[in-house]
């Protein structure tokens, strides 16, 4: 591992007017990032940046490794047009996702492809286990790029703010779950490497992956749903992923799913009703793999009659949870998304569009439930992203929309 930090991609020009500067480069590449490669002419529309601002900003880029030219485009009047594109080695990140089935690390390059992966599953994590495996493939990773080490900008962490959250569910002791919560996984990470680590809860992770690189491109705000051992969710408004007071905005798992009438005869909650959870207790009581919950074998013979099951009951406290929203955020749309395979996910939706047939609207607009586009790497690939905008993108909260 390197003893220093890596100088900054886009370093300082000696000048007043660096920040601006500085800026005008990070509004061009997300420009590129958003609409692919662009000739010098539509980056200058789009950015509304005059042309020799343009081509003083890609000179650098270029120069500073983070652009590349292709071929140029000819067949029409005047000079052939060359499209500018992203370096894909120009900057890398690495994503952790930790989970509480299994932990994922993605090397993610400049242009968001997940160039390598490594997956470590277990029943619950053991923090005297997982901890240094962290550091261990982190490290790999990083070791693996070679001389473009240099060129590795941050680790992004994605986990439940609350790890041994619901642990009784889960069927843990209080003290596995009182180890998570006490643990500041992001510090413990931090201290690991001498790179900048950014952390985010794993489904606001996930929404910023489906928001830079998935429906967020055409979707300016909605309710995001990921399903995975347990529920979760985040929320995008006016194209910015939403956090709330605690950073928790989005956090459909605590959703109760009727009404509290009677002190100490709290209602269920979403989590046990549209959780991959509930759906593995179902295959174990009949003697099955509950590992099946997440791949295709669940709409295959064994397994198929417990996931139809487990689909009525979803979908039902799904549409729920989408009228709720709804009433509350009037939502251009719902995008539901998980770690089950894309058959069962489409399953989930279209049961969950004939339940919401069955609730009044009557003061509501309708909003439209898509499914997600990025699957179970989205919360691993979301906090990849995280130190690629801090060091590339014009917005300080999330990526700008062009």
């Amino acid at each position: 591992m390197n003893a220093q930090l890596a100088p900054p991609l886009l370093r300082p020009r000696g000048s007043n007017h660096v920040g601006m500067r500085q800026f005008n480069e990070r509004v061009v590449l997300q420009a590129i990032r958003q609409h692919g490669s662009l000739p010098k002419a539509d980056l200058a529309r789009l950015t509304h940046l005059t042309a020799q601002t343009i081509g003083l900003i890609t000179n650098r880029l270029e120069e500073d490794d983070l652009l590349l030219r292709h071929q140029p485009v000819r067949g029409r009047i005047g000079q052939p047009s060359v499209p500018l594109a992203l370096n894909p080695d120009g900057a890398f990140s690495i994503g952790i996702k930790v989970g509480r089935r299994n932990t994922d690390w993605l090397l993610v390059d400049f242009t968001g492809k997940v160039r390598q992966r490594v997956t470590l599953p277990y029943v619950f994590p053991d923090t005297t286990v997982l901890l240094p495996a962290l550091a261990e493939h982190m490290h790999t990773l990083r070791d693996s790029l070679g001389p473009l080490q240099s060129r590795l900008v941050g680790i992004g962490v994605a986990a439940p703010f609350q790890m041994g959250g619901w642990h009784k569910m889960l069927g843990l002791s209080d003290a596995q779950s009182s180890a998570w919560n006490a643990l500041d996984l992001g510090a413990a990470v931090q201290a690991m490497t001498d790179l900048p680590v950014s952390f985010a809860k794993d489904t606001a992770a996930a929404c910023v992956a489906e928001l830079v690189a998935g429906r967020g491109r055409d979707l300016k705000t909605f309710l995001y749903i990921f399903i995975d051992t347990f529920v979760g969710g985040g929320l995008v408004v006016n194209s910015h992923l939403h956090g709330g007071l605690h950073g928790n905005a989005g956090a459909v798992a605590s959703l109760p799913m009727q009404l509290a009438t009677t002190p100490g005869s709290a209602p269920d909650q979403l989590v046990a009703h549209a959780s991959l959870w509930e759906l593995e207790q179902r295959l174990l009581g009949k003697g099955l793999d509950p590992t099946a919950a997440y791949d295709d074998r669940a709409l295959m013979a064994p397994f198929v009659a417990e996931t139809q099951a487990w689909v009525a009951q979803a979908a039902a406290a799904l549409a729920h949870c989408v009228v709720s929203g709804t009433a509350f955020l009037d939502l251009e749309a719902v995008v539901i998304d998980g770690s089950l395979c894309r058959p069962l996910l489409e399953l989930l939706l279209e049961r969950t569009r004939l339940a919401l047939a069955h609730f009044n609207w009557e003061g509501l607009w309708r909003t439209e439930l898509v499914a997600g586009s990025i699957g179970s790497d989205a919360r691993a690939l979301g906090g990849a992203l995280l130190p690629l905008h801090a060091n590339f993108a014009p917005d300080r909260d999330l990526f700008l929309k062009t």
